[in-house]
């Protein structure tokens, strides 16, 4: 592996060298991060899972009833179409994100952004659940829906990198993936949060009541969820590591203006490499949760007739052992390395991938959640450390937008444009089985990219 040069050369693939900080520089108080860490932890998981719970509501209002509510059509694959053509616009607009939050995180730090972040979802949920329908409105109510989901995709763009760097820089030491792993939870946490109210919602109402109105409340229940978030976020200090940073740079001034002015920037001219590989790193895993958790819930029931609450159930049943195995994944990855771990997560994914998918074929609900369950338990072995793994490819003061910018790529590339290619293969050809082909090519990719980026467990992550 070669090895990197300075912080001002070229970049490669290889590890950081350690560095000392100057004299001058703060030192970062370790005792107080062992009693800040947990709560900081939690806090990161608490706004990641209302972020995460609202994108879901919406992923799952697409699958269900938004495609005739706001783009009418005869014919329902169109109006599949259009409404995960809005779904893939939040995606579009994250990287937007990235650089707004990214900016916000690097030179202001990351409680700031991840407050601003949570604020912005919050206010775009809610608008949402106000809208009117095509119905009332005509072509205003989807060019609004629109405009919403693309506010959405900004705040996303800034929630995650956010979210794992907070609970990741005030961890102990050797526990940095275990920390990092807490908010790594919110997806599949929010996604549950979503289901506990969409399927008592529908279970009241029935599928008609739902789509005519009760669509609605999911959505406006976030404004509580929102309300919460807010005052524990409010509540956490700032990173140490962050600030540390921050009085490196300005007492030694050995960073160009441009990497504090301008992270993006400075991050694409030094570590592009890096960003690319770990963006194909994170690829497959986006691909297997976007499909298992918002494409196959609106496929199964339309396609091959499964009940929908035979599909919300047997995600919600995969989502929750994902959920349970993930802190015992990334504390192993804080003992024999983030490597090992995400690449036997990236093989079961490309092996299991065409298994898990053709499950559906048989219609059969345990044999469903089974093959979600172990999929979603493989994908846990690559997501859990890759919380801790895609910041530490990155100095301090580029950290939030180098680790966003590469998850966030994964993210649109592998989930948020999952759902419409999906819906175009199956409109060519009608077999489950291709899901599984193209899930699988796309892990493939990210073991072929683990494969080519370094060991970062043992990385210095304060300079």
């Amino acid at each position: 592996m070669p090895e990197l040069p300075s912080k001002t050369a070229p970049e490669t693939v290889g590890p950081r060298p350690a560095a000392s900080p100057p004299p001058t520089a703060r030192t970062i108080d370790t005792s107080a991060g062992k009693t800040e860490a947990p709560r900081v932890a939690v806090a990161s998981l608490v706004g990641t899972t209302i972020e995460y719970y609202d994108f879901a509501v919406y992923g799952t209002a697409s699958a269900l009833v938004l495609g005739p509510a706001f783009f009418p059509s005869g014919n329902p694959t169109v109006s599949s179409l259009a409404a995960f053509l809005t779904f893939a616009a939040a995606f579009l607009s994250r990287p937007l994100g990235v650089v707004l939050f990214g900016t916000i995180g690097d030179r202001l730090g990351r409680r700031r952004a991840l407050v601003a972040s949570l604020l912005l979802m919050g206010v775009a949920t809610v608008g949402v659940g106000l809208l009117p329908t095509y119905e009332t409105a005509g072509l205003l109510a989807p060019v609004l829906l629109v405009t919403l989901r693309l506010l959405q995709g900004i705040s996303m763009g800034g929630e995650w990198g956010g979210a794992v760097l907070l609970a990741a820089e005030h961890a102990p030491p050797g526990r940095r993936a275990l920390y990092a792993s807490i908010p790594q939870a919110g997806p599949s946490l929010g996604f549950l949060l979503s289901t506990a109210v969409i399927l008592p919602t529908l279970n009241i109402v029935g599928r008609d009541g739902f789509v005519d109105w009760a669509w609605r409340i999911p959505f406006l229940l976030s404004t509580v969820l929102v309300v919460i978030g807010l005052w524990v976020r409010t509540t956490v200090s700032e990173s140490p590591v962050f600030s540390a940073a921050a009085d490196r740079t300005t007492q030694t001034r050995s960073e160009p203006p441009t990497a504090s002015r301008f992270p993006l920037v400075t991050l694409l001219k030094r570590y592009p490499g890096r960003v690319l590989l770990g963006t194909g790193a994170a690829i497959g895993g986006s691909a297997v949760y976007y499909l298992t958790i918002v494409y196959s819930i609106s496929y199964g029931p339309k396609e091959l007739g499964i009940p929908q609450n035979t599909m919300l159930t047997a995600a919600s049943i995969g989502a929750a052992a994902g959920i349970a195995i993930t802190l015992p994944v990334a504390r192993l990855s804080d003992r024999i390395g983030r490597r090992p771990v995400m690449l036997t997560g990236a093989v079961g994914c490309v092996v299991w991938a065409v298994p898990m998918y053709a499950s559906l074929s048989s219609r059969d609900g345990l044999v469903i959640t089974g093959a979600y369950t172990v999929g979603l338990m493989f994908l846990a072995l690559m997501f859990s450390p890759v919380a801790a793994f895609l910041p530490e490819l990155f100095p301090a003061r580029l950290r939030y937008t180098g680790a966003s910018a590469a998850f966030i790529l994964a993210n649109t590339l592998g989930g948020g444009f999952a759902p419409l290619v999906a819906t175009w293969l199956n409109s060519h050809w009608e077999s489950p089985l291709v899901l599984g082909f193209y899930t699988g090519t796309l892990c493939l990719l990210s073991l072929l990219c683990l494969l080519a980026l370094p060991e970062t467990r043992d990385q210095e992550f304060d300079i």
